[in-house]
């Protein structure tokens, strides 16, 4: 690790981590030779970055992805980062983004993400600047990404002993929606589908989970739930071609069904 300040007062103290030291220095090399930036350098490691850190806090770090690097150990730096230090703005700087990339990186932490491509040094120096006084940074397509993320109805798996889903995706999304506390006539406005079908999901819901009320769904929710991907789910016919309840697995989840569940 390295610092070298080149102004004072006003100066933004910069944190620059990237795996490969060549292209760390050359990039540290060139955001010092504006008068705004105080610039350190470290590796693209979790320790190294702690200890940078804490030798000189930044107003902002700017971490350097490269396609050759493991994307999941970039991610896991990025989000372990974020814990240790949620207050510093962080910027993923990288070649190209694709949806995964730009998900990952916002979920664990980021505030922006800068691509090389068809940019320069002016553009990095004012996304350093807007990010480090709390504004975002992302192109059109990178918003359109977390906005369809947004936009679509959470799913929530739910397995059985044998690891097998138990739950149509519908009914999956119906648990999922519950467990974030929507009342029926919530859940029916948010799926586009009658309240009265929706009562008619929870009941074969509470069927195949062996439970009785909606307390006992959020529970089971959360002790057994695997959240994944959202996604949209055809409204019409899920009921009719619903495959037959699994005798086995409800068995497995509970022995006795309940008389008058609760909806």
């Amino acid at each position: 690790m390295s610092s070298q300040p080149t102004a004072t007062g006003d100066a933004i103290c910069v944190l620059v981590a990237d795996s490969n030291r060549m292209q760390a220095q050359l990039l540290a090399g060139a955001l010092r030779r504006r008068p705004e930036f105080r610039v350190s350098v470290c590796a693209l490691e979790t320790d190294s970055i702690l200890q940078a850190v804490a030798a000189l806090p930044p107003a902002i770090a700017l971490l350097s992805f490269h396609p050759q690097t493991n994307l999941p150990e970039t991610v896991m730096v990025l989000r372990r980062f974020h814990f240790s230090h949620p207050k510093v703005p962080k910027v993923l700087l990288v070649d190209s983004c694709d949806r995964t990339l730009a998900v990952s990186a916002f979920r664990s932490g980021a505030r922006g993400i800068f691509t090389i491509t068809d940019s320069n040094l002016r553009q990095l120096c004012k996304c350093l600047l807007s990010v480090a006084s709390g504004q975002i940074w992302a192109n059109t397509e990178q918003l359109g990404f977390l906005l369809d993320l947004v936009s679509e109805v959470p799913s929530l798996r739910v397995l059985n002993s044998h690891g097998n889903p138990i739950l149509t995706p519908r009914e999956e999304q119906v648990v999922a929606l519950v467990s974030e506390g929507l009342g029926n006539r919530q859940v029916a406005r948010e799926l586009n589908l009658s309240e009265h079908t929706i009562k008619k999901y929870l009941f074969r819901i509470f069927e195949k989970l062996g439970i009785s009320s909606r307390v006992e769904l959020v529970l089971y929710a959360i002790n057994n739930g695997d959240p994944r991907a959202a996604e949209w789910h055809a409204a019409a016919g899920d009921l009719a071609h619903a495959p037959p309840i699994r005798r086995s697995a409800r068995a497995a989840l509970s022995p006795t069904m309940p008389r008058r569940p609760t909806i």
